[in-house]
């Protein structure tokens, strides 16, 4: 078994997280989470989504937030855009990184996006080719792939075509997302192992929430499958507002614990990292989710 040495680490709290809460979450404590995270040394930090305002309210002030960052030029803060209005929105608001997002399941497509699967890549067609002239690199994200709210498990062969067709448009890396957590460590192996078929390995990046509190052992499987890319949320921040009960996803401190376990690089301070988890969680009102996170806190209580 060959592990990667080093590992990056993709933070989608303030994205991805903070979009799942119901209390409002201001922009000053957004910037505050944002510039908190990179100091810990997160090098990517997913900084809001240009989306309608009517269906993700938190993410209404993502213009907003990206103004108010004090950008270090050596982080990168890419943002959510679900077609070419957001792009457009995005690339007047200073981002320079987008991401967009398909789902291997068609029911789940339809009620995310009102559209199936393949209307879904085409519509981000334009969306590639204004990223490309803007010289703006472009994420895909991909949803449901070790199961579905609607239709139970996917086939590895059904994430491996969506996968597919987003590098076939030109996004960079490909973010292979087990949306509502009901993924184990074979049904992951066997998910990416038919994916790798068409995107190489150094592409991919393992998104996976705790709702059944498989994760870490998921991404220990993704690591041993050779994928050095994890996204996480700090203090498991979030889950998915079209999928009833999916929890947060895995926590950005327990995953670096693993890591550090494991003596698998990631450049990341964690013991600022999770005073950066209870921060942002002292506005929303509850302790993390992140064990790691609690461990430390009972720690400094002796």
């Amino acid at each position: 078994m060959t592990l990667p040495t080093s590992v990056r680490i993709v933070e989608v709290g303030p994205r991805d997280g903070l979009q799942n809460e119901s209390a409002p979450v201001s922009t000053a404590v957004k910037i505050r989470l944002i510039e908190d995270l990179a100091s810990a040394g997160l090098s990517e930090i997913e900084a809001g989504a240009f989306v309608s305002p009517k269906w993700v309210p938190q993410m209404a002030d993502s213009e907003a937030v990206l103004a108010g960052l004090t950008r270090d030029p050596k982080k990168r803060y890419p943002v959510l855009v679900p077609n070419l209005q957001g792009l457009e929105a995005a690339l007047a608001a200073g981002a320079r990184e987008v991401a967009v997002f398909a789902a291997a399941s068609e029911t789940f497509s339809r009620k995310n996006t009102n559209c199936s699967i393949a209307e879904s890549i085409e519509r981000f067609r334009p969306v590639m080719d204004r990223a490309r002239s803007a010289g703006v690199p472009v994420r895909g994200y991909v949803s449901c792939v070790l199961g579905c709210p609607y239709e139970g498990e996917i086939a590895p062969k059904a994430v491996a075509n969506v996968a597919k067709s987003l590098m076939d448009i030109g996004c960079r890396e490909i973010s292979l997302g087990d949306t509502i957590g009901v993924g184990t460590p074979l049904a992951t192996q066997r998910m990416i192992g038919a994916v790798a078929e068409h995107v190489p390995i150094p592409q991919l990046a393992a998104h996976f929430h705790d709702t059944y509190g498989q994760a870490l052992a998921n991404l220990l499987a993704a690591l041993e499958m050779g994928i050095a890319v994890i996204d996480s949320s700090v203090a498991g921040l979030g889950g998915c507002p079209y999928a009833k009960g999916a929890t947060g996803n895995v926590a950005t401190e327990d995953v670096v614990f693993m890591l550090n376990g494991m003596e698998i690089a990631t450049g990341i301070d964690l013991g600022q990292l999770a005073a950066a988890g209870w921060r942002v969680l002292d506005h929303i009102g509850r302790v993390p989710a992140s064990g790691v996170s609690r461990a430390l806190w009972r720690k400094t209580q002796k």
